[in-house]
C-alpha cells in the first residue's frame, strides 16, 4: 500500500510542470551623497538607519608599481599600519577599540572599519589618526619583519604556496607587478626609511576614496571628515603603466617538481586584460560560471562528482583596470594527474566549441542572481559597488541593470567570449607536484612538458 501511494505521488509529481521563475526583482542600492576635500580625498556616503551600525572604507588606489630588490615594503608597511599613532601609543589604541566593541584594519592600501553609530565619530578619529600619523618605530618594523620571515619559512615546502607564486611569475613575468614575489632577501634589503617613503610616495589623498554606508547624518560625517582628513598633505603617487604579458604561443605544461608533494596542483592559466565597462564583461561572467564558477559547473561536475579526482575543480576570470588572468585549478591525486589535465582540456574545449543548453544557462544565472541580491544587504557589497562605479568609470546605474545584463547573455554569447578569453592554444597547463610519480603519465599526452624551479626559473 505504501508502495502504491509513492507511486501515485511520484507520478503526479512528474506530472506537475516546474514552477516558472518569476520576474527578475527589482534592486534599489542606495546612492552615495559625495564630497571632495582639498587635497584630493574623495568622500562617498550611504545614509541606512535600518541598524544603529556605521562601516569605514578607506581606499587608496594607486597604480600597481615594482619594488624589485625590495618586494614586500608596502606589504611590511600595511602589517605597520595601526600600531597605534604618533600620538596613541598601541596599546591604548587597541583598548579604546576593544573598549567600544568596534573593529580597526589596515592594509597597504587603505583601512577599513565599523562601529556602532554612537561610537562612529570616534573610530572615524581613530582611523584617521593612525591612517595619517602611522606610528612606524624601529621595534615594530624589527619585529613585524620577523613575523613576515617566519611565514614565508613556514611555506618553503607548501605546494599551493609555491603553486600560487609560479604562477604569477610565469603569467606576467618577474618585472611585472604582478609577477613579483617576496622572499627573505628582498625582506631583509629593507629598512625602516623605506617603509617611510614607500608610505609618503603611494599612501597619498590624491586617489583616495572614504565610503561611509550606515546609520549616519550627512552633514554631521561631512563636517567630522573635513575636520580629521583635511591636514592629510596633498600628494599623487607615480602613474605608472607596463607592457601586458604575452601568452605562450602554443599549449604546454610547465612542471614544478615538489618531491614532497601528495596532490598535485594544476593550474591552466593564460593572461586576459578584460574591463567591467566591457561588452564582453556580463557574458564573461555568465561564461566562467559554466565552466568552473558554480558547483554545477562542467569542471566541478567532471573532476569531483564524476570522478572524484578532487575536493573541487574552479575557474575564475579576472577584470577591472589592469591586466589580470584566467585561471582553471584543482588540487588532484598524484596517481591522475593526467587524466586531471586531459579533462580539464577537454572543458574548456567543450565550451568553446559546444552551445550551452538553454536549462543550464537559465540554472547558472539563477544561482548568481540569487547570491547577488543576497549580498546586497551586506554595508560592505554597497561599499564596494560606490567604490567600483567611481574607480571603474561604470554608469551611475550599473547595478540596478546588473540583472538584466546577465539575463540577457545568449548561448551565442558564451562561445564567443569562451573563444576570446579562454585561450586553450596559447595556455600555460602548470602543475606542481611529485615528478616521479607523475612526469611518465604527463609526457604521453603529447603536450610539450617544460620544467621550472620554485621560483619560475627553467630548469632542465
Amino acid at each position: 500500500m505504501l508502495l502504491g501511494l509513492f507511486l501515485t505521488l511520484y507520478m503526479q509529481a512528474q506530472k506537475t510542470p516546474q514552477p516558472k521563475p518569476g520576474p527578475a526583482p527589482e534592486i534599489k542600492i542606495g546612492k552615495p551623497k559625495t564630497f571632495e576635500l582639498s587635497n584630493g580625498l574623495k568622500v562617498l556616503v550611504v545614509e541606512n538607519h535600518k541598524l544603529p551600525r556605521v562601516s569605514f572604507s578607506l581606499t587608496v588606489d594607486v597604480a600597481p608599481y615594482v619594488e624589485g630588490n625590495k618586494k614586500g615594503v608596502a606589504s611590511l608597511r600595511g602589517r605597520l599600519m595601526g600600531k597605534g599613532s604618533a600620538t596613541i601609543s598601541k596599546d591604548i589604541f587597541n583598548e579604546e577599540i576593544d573598549f567600544l566593541g568596534a573593529n580597526l584594519n589596515f592594509y597597504s592600501d587603505g583601512a577599513s572599519g565599523n562601529s556602532l553609530s554612537k561610537y562612529a565619530a570616534r573610530i572615524l578619529e581613530l582611523l584617521a589618526d593612525a591612517a595619517l600619523h602611522p606610528n612606524f618605530t624601529q621595534e615594530e618594523f624589527k619585529k613585524e619583519k620577523a613575523k613576515f620571515i617566519e611565514s614565508l619559512k613556514s611555506e618553503e615546502k607548501s605546494v599551493p604556496a609555491t603553486a600560487e607564486r609560479v604562477e604569477n611569475v610565469l603569467t606576467f613575468g618577474k618585472n611585472h607587478p604582478f609577477g613579483e614575489y617576496v622572499s627573505e632577501t628582498t625582506l631583509n634589503n629593507m629598512t625602516l626609511d623605506d617603509i617611510k617613503a614607500n608610505y609618503n610616495t603611494y599612501f597619498v589623498p590624491e586617489n583616495a576614496y572614504l565610503v561611509i554606508v550606515g546609520d549616519v547624518d550627512f552633514e554631521q560625517v561631512k563636517a567630522k571628515v573635513t575636520a580629521v582628513f583635511s591636514d592629510w598633505t596633498k600628494a599623487s603617487a607615480p602613474d605608472l603603466s607596463y607592457s601586458d604579458p604575452k601568452n605562450v604561443p602554443y599549449l604546454q605544461i610547465n612542471f614544478i617538481d615538489m618531491p614532497n608533494a601528495v596532490q598535485s596542483e594544476i593550474a591552466l592559466v593564460n593572461s586576459v586584460n578584460l574591463k567591467m565597462t566591457d561588452a564582453d564583461f556580463f557574458p564573461s561572467i555568465v561564461t566562467n560560471q559554466i565552466l568552473g564558477g558554480d558547483f554545477n559547473s562542467y569542471l566541478n561536475m567532471n573532476l569531483r562528482e564524476a570522478n572524484g579526482w578532487t575536493y573541487g575543480a574552479r575557474s575564475s576570470i579576472g577584470y577591472g583596470k589592469y591586466v589580470d588572468k584566467f585561471i582553471a585549478s584543482a588540487s588532484v591525486r598524484n596517481a591522475v594527474t593526467d587524466s586531471a589535465v586531459v579533462e580539464f582540456v577537454k572543458e574548456i574545449k567543450r565550451i568553446r566549441t559546444e552551445k550551452v543548453t538553454k536549462d543550464k544557462l537559465n540554472d547558472i544565472k539563477a544561482g548568481y542572481i540569487g547570491r547577488f541580491v543576497m549580498n546586497i544587504e551586506k554595508p560592505q557589497t554597497i561599499a564596494r559597488y560606490a567604490l567600483n562605479i567611481r574607480t571603474e568609470n561604470l554608469p551611475d546605474d550599473f547595478y540596478e541593470n546588473f540583472i538584466k545584463n546577465i539575463n540577457a547573455v545568449t548561448p551565442e554569447d558564451i562561445l564567443r567570449v569562451a573563444n576570446k578569453y579562454f585561450m586553450i592554444d596559447n595556455m600555460r597547463i602548470i602543475i606542481t607536484g611529485k615528478a616521479s610519480e607523475t612526469i611518465s603519465g604527463l609526457e604521453k599526452l603529447k603536450i610539450p612538458v617544460l620544467f621550472f624551479d620554485r621560483f619560475g626559473n627553467p630548469v632542465q
